[in-house]
């Protein structure tokens, strides 16, 4: 079976996810300041050429508005380059846990705005071995610093392509709006069972705990169906999370089997904005630990045509495992 968070129509991906896939590679090759950082450090470590950013001064809006920015223009680095500019006063990051963020984005050249998620909801950055592996520099400079704090990252530009434009340096200023430990995955569904209505298909457990579902006699759904089954008692789930669930997917018209992640043997994980409507719509707002079944037009599914063996109004039971 295909892995549903690779069948499943993508939407766009948040600011951070597409940041962290462009700087990743770049920050490989830097090393940070300070030593050995085979563990985490007490205090945010800065690197690369910071004495560029000495002209830098921010004026801090509030958590909801970014803040004011001047600089001595153009910013030019040769390598990735990140410090602490102004220190919070909260709590000390962790290493392990997941740091809220929200971020303006300059041109280093002449400070014209690029991109500002500060009147949006903060974006998640977990502080994880993956991150630590990935770019120990971003990871070191998160871990240690205390929530409030604004840093600032400024990114190489990139000489003309052919037929192309030169990029300049970039100018990132990060403010960490809060941190929070990571909610361990759960193995099953852990909750209150829900008797649901009658007329729903039929949702039984083999002998390996796995749902099997039944759809004979249930008619056509006029709008999506979400129905817990098991009311977990975990954190509520954002439409912007990204979900590790285990589930099973057939279609209404005769039950066939199209996608599972337990055949698979193993849960799969996904961004909510990035599946079949009846799935964000679904799931965003049930609570980690539950499982839920799914009903689903064909409009909030994969339309007319279909896609695969899943044609026509489909049927879910999704576990949700954890939500970050």
């Amino acid at each position: 079976m295909r892995n549903i968070a690779f069948i499943l129509p993508r939407r766009k991906f948040s600011y951070v996810r597409r940041l962290l896939a462009i700087l990743l590679p770049g920050l490989l090759l830097l090393t940070a300041c300070g030593g050995s950082t085979a563990e985490p450090e007490p205090t945010s470590v800065s690197a690369g050429e910071t004495a560029k950013f000495d002209s830098l001064k921010l004026t801090d809006n509030g958590d909801k508005k970014a803040p004011g920015v001047e600089f001595t223009k153009p910013l030019e680095v040769a390598e990735p380059t990140v410090k602490v500019i102004t220190e919070g006063s909260g709590e000390t990051v962790k290493a392990n846990q997941v740091a809220n963020i929200s971020v303006l984005a300059l041109n280093g050249k002449d400070g014209s705005m690029l991109e500002d998620t500060f009147p949006n909801e903060p974006e998640p950055l977990e502080l994880n071995e993956e991150l630590k592996t990935g770019s120990e520099v971003i990871y070191n400079a998160f871990v240690g610093a205390r929530v409030g704090s604004s840093l600032a990252l400024a990114v190489p530009g990139q000489a003309a392509a052919a037929g192309g434009e030169a990029q300049p340096t970039q100018l990132l200023v990060i403010k960490v709006i809060s941190a929070e430990d990571i909610a361990p995955v759960l193995e099953k569904p852990e909750g209150e069972a829900i008797t649901p209505p009658a007329g729903l298909p039929k949702v039984t457990e083999n002998g390996e705990g796995i749902p099997e579902i039944n759809v004979e006699g249930v008619a056509a759904p006029t709008a999506l169906v979400s129905q817990d089954l098991i009311k977990g008692n975990g954190a509520t789930v954002k439409e912007t999370d990204t979900l590790t669930v285990n589930y099973v997917g057939v279609t209404l018209a005769g039950g066939t089997k199209f996608d599972s992640s337990f055949d698979r043997g193993e849960p799969a994980s996904f961004p909510l904005t990035g599946v079949i409507k009846g799935w964000t719509q679904g799931l965003a707002g049930k609570t980690v630990g539950s499982r839920v079944l799914l009903v689903i037009p064909k409009d909030l599914a994969y339309g007319e045509a279909g896609q695969g063996e899943a044609k026509g109004d489909l049927v879910f039971v999704v576990d949700i495992l954890g939500a970050k």
